[in-house]
């Protein structure tokens, strides 16, 4: 689904993310919509044997490799089997220790991780606490503008203290920062490649030297980029002797590679596809857990939008279940959370329950809408919504406010702007005046829902809006600084119940993007967990 998703960029970063789903043109331009129902798995099949190797599709080509900057799907689809962080994703989304056998938390402000010992780098070199230090210190440095910085907000400093010991000191507790080093904020590779390559590290050019089961092989830019199977991977050994990415961007060609058995194996395959994918003898759709939610940011409080009777008037008339088996084929599922709803299990049912029992709810409701229109004194006032030529689905999300607008009785435009110009709604206050509105797509890289929430505290990059609320901050802050997940749930609950009653984004549907993997081998996690767990060391043979 080529609808940009969250940016979390340093405010000195220059670059811009799109974090885009599938590429372009991946929903259903025409045609009946799938409505097959939804069955959520944790991974195929374990393998049983090895093989030479596999060839798995991305739709984009990764614009670098550093993991300061591997804040998107197609780079941390392939970085994720290179590099390693110190904890890591489980395929049920929980995090286990990674390069760091044991995290400990002696007080709220202080986190120490204990790295494993004899732990190789691709370059023969040790791993020691020097490396972590170095790797985590980046992110720290304003003048890298990781894409992580959010995460390291409270980080008062990062030392050795230990030969394979490193101390994180917290300006204040942080409850999401020891979830974000799962992620690539907790990546580690060998501080002296890292000094020698400087700015050509993670490039085609630069390489990477980290600890992971393979290692970065050749990178034929615009075209693929193989990883070759590491043998003095500290785990177990990969089953596949090398794995070859190709950058397919157009969601045709991708479809027919699969299909042809050209290629092996895709993440988030074309909606549009699906039908052919699941009548397929060469191979099988799959979906998994996911964190991915498709939304409608508010991008300005003012102008028709600054009465929430209005937005909240949107949000009622706007057919959810319309886009998820017409756009989306049936793989979506229409939601009044900005979340996915597993993301709350484990926290005490009853107060979080009674929260999201109070969200406005997913059936369309056409007479309160115009309703609240008519309070507000908005009728036939304008409200203006991005496109972009991005895919289909970012066309079709626009169309679909648009016909939920005019039927309670607003003006609605839809603006269309370019692919560049729209990715850079997400970085750029400037790029979104004039915009009332815009459609993107949300995915978590912490299965914390405080990870969403928090976006909305004034100041926040992700703010779009620019939203402010003391109270609402302060709710931030308390649920942030709490460390037990139950008392954090039933925080963040609230706030779920605070952002929606402001009507501060519009949820659309959750997206458990479907993969298709060829009969010939097996293994491959079938949710999200691909993001930062060695995935393709797992698939092999069936």
């Amino acid at each position: 689904m080529p609808i940009p998703s969250r940016h979390r960029l340093a405010g000195s970063a220059a670059a811009v993310l799109a974090l885009i789903l599938t590429g372009a043109g991946c929903a259903a331009p025409a045609g009946d919509a799938d409505t097959t129902g939804i069955h959520l798995s944790t991974a195929t099949p374990a393998a049983r044997g090895d093989i030479d190797g596999f060839t798995w599709a991305l739709y984009a080509e990764p614009p670098v490799l550093d993991y300061l900057y591997a804040f998107d799907y197609p780079q941390n689809t392939v970085l994720a089997n290179v590099c390693e962080s110190l904890m890591r994703w489980t395929p049920q989304l929980t995090v286990e220790p990674g390069l760091a056998e044991k995290a400990s938390n002696p007080d709220p402000t202080t986190w120490v991780y204990d790295l494993r010992p004899n732990v190789r780098f691709h370059s023969g070199a040790t791993l020691t606490a020097d490396d972590a230090v170095a790797s985590l210190n980046r992110h720290l440095d304003p003048e890298l503008g990781s894409y992580w910085v959010e995460d390291f907000k409270n980080v008062a400093s990062v030392e050795k203290t230990g030969p394979l010991q490193v101390t994180v000191h917290l300006k204040t507790p942080d409850a999401l920062f020891p979830q974000a080093m799962a992620n690539s904020a907790g990546t580690v590779a060998n501080a002296a490649t890292m000094r020698a390559q400087g700015r050509r590290f993670g490039t085609a050019d630069g390489g990477l030297d980290c600890t992971g089961p393979f290692t970065l092989g050749k990178w034929e830019q615009g075209a693929s980029l193989r990883l070759d199977r590491f043998d003095g991977y500290r785990g177990k050994r990969a089953k596949a002797g090398h794995v070859d990415f190709v950058f397919l961007p157009d969601s045709a060609a991708r479809t027919n590679a699969l299909l042809t058995g050209e290629v092996d194996g895709s993440f988030a395959v074309p909606p549009e596809s699906l039908s052919r994918f699941r009548a397929a003898d060469n191979g099988t759709v799959h979906q998994g857990q996911s964190l991915t939610t498709v939304n409608l940011a508010v991008s300005d409080l003012g102008g028709t939008l600054s009465d929430v009777r209005v937005r909240r008037a949107l949000m009622l008339a706007l057919d959810r279940e319309g886009f998820a088996k017409g756009a989306m084929r049936g793989a979506a599922t229409p939601t009044n959370s900005l979340v996915v709803k597993d993301i709350w299990r484990g926290m005490p049912e009853e107060p979080v329950a009674r929260e999201l029992a109070a969200l406005p709810p997913v059936k369309r409701d056409l007479t309160e809408a115009k309703r609240l229109v008519d309070e507000a004194g908005a009728r036939g006032k304008k409200v203006t919504v991005a496109s972009s030529p991005l895919g289909p689905d970012v066309a079709l999300l626009a169309t679909a406010v648009q016909d939920a607008g005019r039927r309670i009785g607003l003006d609605m435009e839809i603006r269309t702007v370019a692919p560049d110009a729209f990715t850079a709604l997400f970085s750029d206050p400037e790029a979104r005046k004039g915009l009332d509105l815009f459609p993107f797509t949300y995915y978590l890289s912490l299965s914390d829902p405080l990870a969403m929430y928090s976006n909305f505290r004034t100041g926040q990059f992700e703010n779009y809006a620019g939203y402010s609320s003391p109270e609402y901050d302060a709710l931030v802050d308390r649920a942030t600084a709490e460390y037990d997940p139950a008392r954090r749930g039933v925080l963040t609950a609230r706030l779920a119940r605070m952002a929606a009653d402001a009507a501060l984004c519009l949820p659309v549907a959750e997206y458990p993007g479907p993969m298709f993997l060829n009969k010939r081998i097996t293994g491959a996690p079938t949710g999200i967990s691909y993001m930062y767990a060695p995935w393709a060391a797992e698939v092999g043979a069936p």
